[in-house]
């Protein structure tokens, strides 16, 4: 089995009673998690503060370490989060220090100032915090906290509405731990399939619950419109499972949320046949198919502009991309190869680094979300998905395969991702020839000197001098009138409308 989980939400229907046990059931567990957060954050062992919680709190040890396990996950979490926010932070004022000088505008230079100051101060936090090893959580959200203080702008009317609503958000869920040792995966939360192959729950009260409302919460009829099958076949498979619920109610009623281990897989995608590369762009993602030998088959163009979109729309667009990726790679069986990007780290630079049209898109983008819909979608359909080390991919394939196979700078890329993982070895050609500019142009650029001790230190100093002669060239391109028309002229989208589907005739790269 893999360590790879899986989760599945539904609401249940309840009645009234029903109701009123999660809630003082959520109030309870959620009062526990809290005084053992503030436990721990003070130095306490969970090992030595268990047997105190079992009598304090009425629980049952397997609630305790349901408690504990969450709220550990927490705290690493944050400590986890806390060294890139670190690094975020610390990139930010160097940037900023660095272009402070450059501005003439007083009042611009101001807001830098001041902003320049406020970094340092959160710099400043972060790191005291982590030479504390200290973890720093606000249950119900700082920004419901804040409210309080201005409650007729946050929409409360008095403070006893802010209160209730705040009490709310701090007390409104709680887990129950699995384990593959205990019976249909959980002793506290009990599933039992019935005949329609519904689900019905038997879940464990706490102790001190159990005089007023007995010992256990029967919740009957539960379907899962996605992942029902799943669910069933990891509670009748012969070798068990752990399966964790978590309970969480909303504006509108009670959720449950299931999660349960993926089996493993054995994925019908082969790498004798080749890959499929791409190079994922703020706007659409490039598509390569190669063969064996790294040479490019065919190339696809698959729109994706997020910018503007809400967050249900964002994510059907993504899903609808990452569907039509997979379903090409059951067409050819290959795997898909893409590039280990960060774009967090492009997102703090917006500010200083990109114009205001360039971050408004980033800004709406979502790196994480294509990879997890590939990830996820390629296991469903049995096709592998990978990624490789993004270095000088662009640079390489503007430089070698632009001209050659005619590409894209993007297709280009998605080329290079492809044979990287094919482990082909990319050496700087002697002779450079035309570099495209990606706009039906090109550039001319003098070969590196060999003096480096690896290829990758050659694409390095040939990537520093691209971008220079890049810049210089469009510079003089803005000056000229050119017009416009031709097969590769760039469209509203950003892409080239002569980037549909297109045979390549291969050669041997």
């Amino acid at each position: 089995m893999t360590d790879d989980i899986r989760t599945y939400q539904t609401r249940i229907p309840l009645d009234a009673l029903a109701q009123e046990i999660l809630q003082a059931m959520t109030d309870l567990l959620s009062q526990v998690t809290h005084s053992l957060f503030a436990d721990i954050s003070s130095g306490k062992k969970p090992s030595d503060l268990k047997s105190s919680y079992l009598k304090k709190y009425g629980i049952t040890a397997r609630q305790f370490n349901a408690c504990r396990v969450n709220i550990e996950g927490k705290i690493s979490s944050i400590k986890e989060r806390r060294k890139q926010l670190i690094l975020e932070q610390k990139e930010k004022i160097q940037k900023l220090e660095k272009k402070l000088p450059k501005i003439k505008s007083p009042l611009i230079q101001h807001q830098k100032k001041r902003r320049l100051h406020l970094l340092k101060q959160n710099y400043k936090k972060l790191i005291q915090e982590s030479k504390q090893n200290k973890a720093s959580l606000c249950f119900g959200s700082k920004k419901l906290f804040r409210a309080q203080f201005n409650l007729e702008k946050n929409g409360y009317q008095n403070h006893e509405e802010w209160l209730a609503a705040w009490k709310n958000a701090r007390c409104n869920e709680f887990f129950v731990l699995g384990s593959k040792d205990e019976a249909s995966g959980n002793q506290s939360c009990t599933a039992k399939v019935e005949t329609h192959n519904t689900l019905t729950l038997r879940l464990r009260l706490p102790n001190c619950l159990v005089p007023q409302y007995g010992k256990y919460l029967t919740i009957p009829t539960i379907h899962f419109a996605y992942g029902q099958d799943q669910i069933l076949s990891t509670l009748k498979a012969p070798e068990k499972q752990a399966v964790s619920y978590r309970f969480k109610k909303d504006k509108k009623s009670w959720r449950i949320f299931v999660s349960t281990p993926l089996p493993k897989t054995t994925y019908k995608s082969r790498q004798d046949l080749g890959v499929i590369g791409i190079d994922i762009n703020i706007n659409h993602l490039a598509v390569v198919e190669t063969d064996r030998f790294g040479n490019p088959i065919l190339k696809k163009t698959i729109p994706l502009n997020l910018y503007g979109k809400t967050k249900t729309q964002a994510l059907a667009l993504i899903g609808d991309a990452s569907a039509a990726v997979i379903q090409y790679g059951e067409q050819t069986s290959k795997p898909v190869i893409l590039e280990e990007l960060d774009f967090q780290r492009k997102k703090n630079s917006l500010r200083e680094n990109f114009s205001s049209s360039q971050a408004r898109q980033l800004s709406s983008f979502s790196y994480q979300s294509i990879l997890t819909h590939l990830k996820s979608r390629g296991r469903n359909r049995q096709i592998e998905v990978y990624q490789v080390d993004p270095a000088f991919t662009s640079v390489i394939g503007r430089i070698k395969y632009a001209q050659r196979y005619g590409l894209s700078v993007h297709h280009s890329a998605a080329l290079c991702i492809g044979r990287r993982f094919l482990r082909f070895s990319e050496k700087v050609p002697r002779h450079l020839g035309k570099i495209s500019d990606g706009k039906n142009s090109h550039v001319a650029l003098s070969a590196p000197v060999r003096k480096q001790s690896s290829t990758y230190g050659l694409w390095g100093n040939l990537s520093r001098k691209l971008k220079v002669a890049l810049a210089a060239h469009f510079r003089t391109q803005r000056s000229l009138s050119i017009p416009k028309g031709c097969s590769c002229d760039r469209s509203s989208s950003g892409f080239c409308r002569c980037d549909s589907d297109t045979r390549i005739v291969s050669r041997t790269a």
